[in-house]
């Protein structure tokens, strides 16, 4: 019998759930090299931890490491349905509100490693956590896609922790619950092209258009890798959004962007640039995680599906 040790919270109605004891020894070095490792020979507790029957397609899942970089308080991976997450930003809020509902952590700033570069994150006495991103950057501008149907669209190419494409889809198809299968399709449609035509990286797809409550200034629609869509602003799509408003010069530095979910939760966002040069840009992302459950996983190796329901 192992036992896996778990807390779950939600971001903004996006679920993380972070494993605290009892997961996959990957041994020491740095975590991109601990993340080739798992998925090499460990993957199957990937599984188990957020696919079904114990957890869901939209649930992401974040595992405590010891950090590499001392003057980080942790490590962490990010894990979905269908693989590995290099930064989850609405999950490094979750881990943070986790560390906070623990007694490990008290307002302040920490750093937190993970595979794509250390992360920093406030914890304010409010109990709201900002997050500074990796540096983010558009990485082409103007990319077409046309799709039956559908037509046309133009939309850009942008890195942000994930690889995403962006793109905008106007007041035809309003970004609210209803059209979630119809939203799903259409971004699958388009990731599926994008990577087809020159871009095998991007797993994101974000579809953004006009906010719809006051205040905002955008509402997205981000479709994750294993083709669950975020309840969440998303917190690296958020970033990828910054990066590409500030390469079109849209959005000045230190100026505060709202963004929406499909759920119409928010995401404070602003950035500084890292290098102006290049347009790099380091965001900050505010948000809020609510602790729902702690608990422990039991994986018996009499259960069929002790190691989750594996696609």
């Amino acid at each position: 019998m192992v036992a896996l040790e778990i807390v779950d919270s939600h971001t903004a109605g996006e679920p993380t759930r972070v494993v605290t004891a009892g997961g996959p020894d990957l041994g020491n070095g740095p975590l991109s090299e601990r993340v080739r490792r798992w998925s090499s020979t460990l993957d199957h507790y990937r599984s188990a931890i957020v696919n079904e029957p114990r957890g869901s397609d939209v649930l992401v899942g974040a595992l405590l490491c010891e950090p590499v970089d001392r003057t980080c308080a942790a490590g962490v991976i990010f894990f979905n349905n269908v693989g590995y997450l290099g930064m989850c930003g609405h999950g490094t809020i979750g881990v943070v509100e986790t560390l906070r509902h623990l007694g490990r952590l008290q307002p302040g700033t920490i750093r937190l490693e993970t595979p794509v570069g250390v992360v920093a994150a406030t914890l304010h006495p409010d109990g709201r956590v900002s997050i500074e991103n990796v540096p983010s950057y558009r990485h082409h501008a103007d990319v077409v896609v046309d799709l039956p149907v559908w037509g046309r669209f133009v939309g850009d190419v942008a890195w942000a922790g994930n690889w995403f494409y962006l793109v905008h889809t106007g007041n035809a198809l309003p970004l609210t619950l209803p059209n979630v299968d119809v939203l799903t399709d259409l971004a699958w449609q388009l990731r599926q092209r994008v990577n087809a035509g020159g871009f095998p990286e991007v797993d994101h797809v974000e579809l953004f258009s006009e906010a719809q409550d006051p205040g905002g200034h955008s509402r997205n629609f981000v479709l994750c890798p294993g083709k669950a869509y975020d309840r969440s602003p998303c917190g690296t799509g958020t970033s990828a959004k910054l990066a590409c408003l500030a390469a079109r010069g849209d959005l000045a530095p230190g100026e505060t962007w709202v963004q929406e979910s499909i759920l119409g939760t928010r995401f404070e966002a602003s950035y500084v640039w890292h290098d102006h040069e290049r347009l790099r840009i380091i965001p900050t992302i505010t948000g809020r995680a609510c602790v729902n459950a702690e608990t422990r996983l039991l994986i018996d190796e009499r259960d069929p599906f002790a190691w989750g329901i594996r696609r």
